[in-house]
């Protein structure tokens, strides 16, 4: 499916948002562990925003500060250890941030809900999923119990949970992998929220239902023309889905531009390299490309560009000074000194 053709898809806004500003706005954030060990620096400086209808994908290897940045957004940290020294999160253009603990709990789960990775953990092991999914509309609602399990059965319905009525007082081991992933999905949509943060949602799935997944997210989200912020290491399964990516490296944003265009021709040498590492059918018999080394410590970033000790292009400049997030072309940017070398090559 095309970026034209989702947009087509999407039904007329739901709120004065789709049509202009924003619905959530991460500016210049930053967030630090503070550790025995020292001050962990693991977001440094995030800016990217969502509108409604609209997929931003992020998308970085484990460690580069994307599911940070979505926990600080859901307002779900631990502090201590975590602290935010500076930084916005503006939803509907209000500061969370500055927000009291209770005007953030109305807006956790009622306006912007989060889809987890390990669906079995975050589901409870000895309540059964019904209670878990009614919970929701016991909680913000004020529903009964009977007209609770009613409205888990219609959700399990909704994300293609099979004979959801005799299954909604099954509990979780009792499911597929793919199958608690919908019924986490299904927990995200119960409010029917704005805006949706999905964390990994395919991980440890197979490729088929990996698939089926995502098309039911793509669906549901065409369906309630909802915010989507879709977080993951793996480049192919967003090129369907998204209209926006923006590539995460050792805490800050490095590439970000239309899916389209990302994929045509990356802007930074890090972004060339997770796609050059993505298997393909006509380099069967090939060695699978890598990027050298690891993802640096977040206790001791290496100065100027975060990047250059595995990065192919990496001249002197790079190692003395941090690259800003410069202009490639309209909606466009790369933190790479060498940015159109990297296009051009």
């Amino acid at each position: 499916m095309t970026t034209t053709e989702k947009t087509a898809a999407v039904p007329g806004p739901r709120t004065p948002e789709a049509a202009g500003s924003p619905l959530l706005q991460v500016r210049d954030l930053h967030v630090e562990f503070h550790t025995r060990d020292g001050v962990v620096k693991a977001v440094n400086g995030v800016n990217y925003s969502v509108s409604a209808g609209e997929t931003l994908a992020v998308l970085g290897e484990s460690g580069s500060g994307k599911s940070v940045t979505a926990q600080a957004i859901m307002g779900i940290l631990d502090m201590p250890p975590a602290k935010i020294p500076q930084g916005e999160i503006l939803f509907r253009g209000q500061d969370m941030l500055t927000m009291s603990g209770e005007q953030r709990r109305k807006i956790r789960g009622a306006k912007i809900a989060m889809i987890f990775q390990d669906a079995l953990s975050s589901l409870n092991p000895v309540l059964s999923v019904g209670y878990q999914l009614g919970e929701m509309f016991r909680v913000h609602q004020g529903l009964s119990k009977k007209a609770a399990k009613a409205k888990a059965i219609e959700l399990m319905d909704k994300v293609k949970i099979p004979a959801a009525a005799n299954r909604v007082g099954d509990y979780p081991h009792q499911f597929s992998g793919g199958m608690r992933q919908r019924i986490m999905i299904a927990m995200a949509l119960a409010l029917e929220p704005d805006l949706i943060i999905a964390d990994e949602p395919t991980t440890a799935l197979d490729v088929t239902v990996q698939a089926q997944v995502m098309d039911l997210l793509a669906e549901l989200q065409r369906e309630y023309n909802m915010g989507l912020i879709l977080i993951t290491h793996d480049l192919g399964v967003v090129a369907d889905v998204a209209d926006k990516i923006a590539v995460m490296y050792a805490g800050r944003i490095v590439e970000h531009a239309p899916v389209g265009e990302l994929y045509k021709n990356p802007a930074h040498p890090y972004t060339r390299g997770l796609l050059d590492s993505i298997p393909r059918l006509d380099q069967k018999g090939q060695e699978l490309y890598a990027i050298k080394g690891l993802p640096p410590n977040l206790l001791n970033i290496p100065g100027g560009c975060a990047f250059h000790p595995r990065c192919p292009k990496a001249q002197d400049v790079c190692r003395a000074d941090v690259p800003a997030l410069a202009t490639v072309a309209d909606g466009r940017g790369s933190a790479c000194h060498f940015w159109k070398e990297t296009i051009d090559g």
